[in-house]
C-alpha cells in the first residue's frame, strides 16, 4: 500500500493548527487530550533529578513551572499567533504585569496610549511610578505624540488596539517603526481584536499579549493570560520572571482553553458578523451621541482599521444621549442581552464602563478620555442577530 502524502504540520492552516496543533496523546491514543492535575513529578534517580533542573535532561519539574497541558496550550497560541513561544499565566493582568516588570527598572520610561482597561492604567500610572518607573500617555491617533513620547530614554511602549471602551485606534506599524528607530521594546495589548483579526507581530510588535479570559475561552469558565514572542527573549527574560514569581496557570485551565481553541475561528467570525450589522442597524439612530465601531466608515481611524484588521471586531461603544440616567434606563430594559463588566462571551453582554470596569479611574480624567456617564461597551455574541438587534431597539425605546 502505497504512503498516503500529506502537508506538513508546519503548513497547515490557521483554523487546522487551532484543532490539531501541539497535540499531545498519551499511550491510550485519546482523541481528546488529557487533564494532568500534577503539582510535581518525581524521577528515576537523583542524577535525573540533577539533569532536568540543568536543562541536560528533558521533562517536567514542578507545575509552577511547566506541565503537559500548559506546554499543549502554550504552543497551540505561539501556532496560532505564528510566535516562536508563548508563556500562559494566571489571569489577563498577570501577563500584563508580567511583560512589562520582566524588563523594567527604576529609571526607565514607559509610553502608552491614553485610553486603556482601568486595570493597566493603574499600573502605568500608579504602580510603576513607585518603582522610580516615568510614564508618558498618547492619544492613539496622534502620531506626532508617539514621535515626540517615544526617545531614546523609553524602554517600553504598550499599546491597547482597539482600546477598551472607546475602541480607539492605534496604528501599530507606525508605532513600531518608532520603538526601532528609540531601541524601545513594543508590547501590544490584542484582547479586542483576538489573534485572527490583528497580527501585532507581523506589523513590527515585540510581543503581543491576552487576556483569555476573553474570546480565547469565549464561555465565561476560566480566567487566564498570554504573552507572545520570540524564543530568545521568552526564553531568557519573560519565562524567569514567571517561573520565580509564580503567576502560573492551573491544568485545568490549560486544558479548556486548548479545547476552546478549536472553535475560536468559527466564534470570532459569528461574533464579528453580528456585530457588523447591529452596527449597520443602530447607526444613526437619535439616542446616541455616536455609535463607535471600526468596521464603520464613520469611525475616525476607519483607515487604520483597514489597514491593520481583517475585521472590525466584535466590540461596540455606544454612546447615549442621555448621560447616565439613559444608560442604566436602557441597560435595564435589555431582556436578552446580559449586564456584564466581562467580554468576548458567547453570549453578548453590555457594560457601563464609568460605574464598572473604570470607575477607579477619576471623573476628571475619564472625561478626558471619552468614557462619559452615557457609553455603553457592547461585547456582541453569537445569538441569532435578529433577536439582538431586536432586543437593542426595544431598549432604545425606554430611552
Amino acid at each position: 500500500m502505497k504512503k498516503k502524502l500529506t502537508k506538513s504540520k508546519a503548513s497547515w492552516q490557521q483554523a487546522t493548527q487551532l484543532v490539531r496543533g501541539a497535540r499531545m496523546r498519551a499511550t491510550y491514543g485519546e482523541t481528546s487530550e488529557g487533564l494532568y492535575l500534577n503539582s510535581s513529578y518525581s524521577y528515576e534517580s537523583a542524577e535525573e533529578g540533577e539533569g532536568r533542573f540543568n536543562g541536560s535532561i528533558k521533562g517536567y519539574k514542578y507545575g509552577r513551572y511547566s506541565h503537559p497541558n500548559l506546554d499543549t496550550l502554550e504552543k497551540r497560541l505561539a501556532l496560532m499567533e505564528g510566535a516562536e513561544a508563548c508563556v500562559v499565566t494566571a489571569s489577563g493582568m498577570a501577563a500584563m504585569f508580567a511583560a512589562l516588570m520582566c524588563q523594567l527598572k527604576t529609571g526607565d520610561h514607559v509610553v502608552a496610549n491614553r485610553v486603556l482597561f482601568s486595570s493597566c492604567h493603574y499600573i502605568i500610572t500608579q504602580i510603576l511610578p513607585r518603582f522610580g518607573i516615568s510614564y508618558t500617555l498618547v492619544d492613539s491617533a496622534d502620531t506626532s505624540g508617539w514621535e515626540k513620547a517615544i526617545s531614546k530614554k523609553t524602554t517600553l511602549v504598550f499599546i491597547e488596539t482597539p482600546a477598551n471602551p472607546t475602541l480607539e485606534l492605534t496604528d501599530i506599524a507606525v508605532v513600531a517603526r518608532l520603538c526601532k528607530k528609540s531601541g524601545a521594546k513594543l508590547i501590544v495589548d490584542n484582547v479586542f481584536a483576538t489573534p485572527l483579526l490583528q497580527h501585532p507581530l507581523k506589523l513590527g510588535a515585540d510581543m503581543v499579549m491576552y487576556s483569555t479570559t476573553k474570546h480565547i475561552d469565549g464561555q465565561g469558565r476560566t480566567i487566564g493570560g498570554a504573552i507572545l514572542g520570540n524564543q530568545k527573549f521568552m526564553d531568557e527574560v519573560v519565562l524567569p520572571f514567571v517561573r520565580h514569581t509564580g503567576p502560573h496557570m492551573s491544568p485545568y485551565t490549560a486544558w479548556t482553553l486548548s479545547k476552546s481553541l478549536e472553535t475560536l475561528h468559527l466564534r470570532v467570525e459569528r461574533h464579528c458578523e453580528n456585530t457588523q450589522l447591529i452596527a449597520a442597524s443602530l447607526e444613526g439612530h437619535p439616542a446616541f451621541l455616536r455609535l463607535i465601531y471600526p468596521g464603520l466608515k464613520s469611525h475616525p481611524q476607519y483607515a487604520i482599521a483597514q489597514k491593520q484588521m481583517s475585521h472590525g471586531g466584535p466590540m461596540i461603544a455606544l454612546e447615549l444621549k442621555g448621560g447616565k440616567k439613559a444608560a442604566f434606563k436602557f441597560l435595564n430594559a435589555l431582556s436578552i442581552i446580559d449586564i456584564s463588566n466581562n467580554l468576548g462571551n458567547a453570549k453578548t453582554l453590555a457594560t457601563h464602563p464609568a460605574s464598572t470596569t473604570h470607575s477607579s479611574i477619576a471623573a476628571t480624567e475619564r472625561k478626558k478620555l471619552g468614557i462619559s456617564d452615557g457609553l455603553i461597551r457592547l461585547s456582541v455574541g453569537i445569538e441569532d442577530v435578529d433577536d439582538l438587534i431586536g432586543d437593542l431597539l426595544a431598549a432604545l425605546k425606554v430611552v
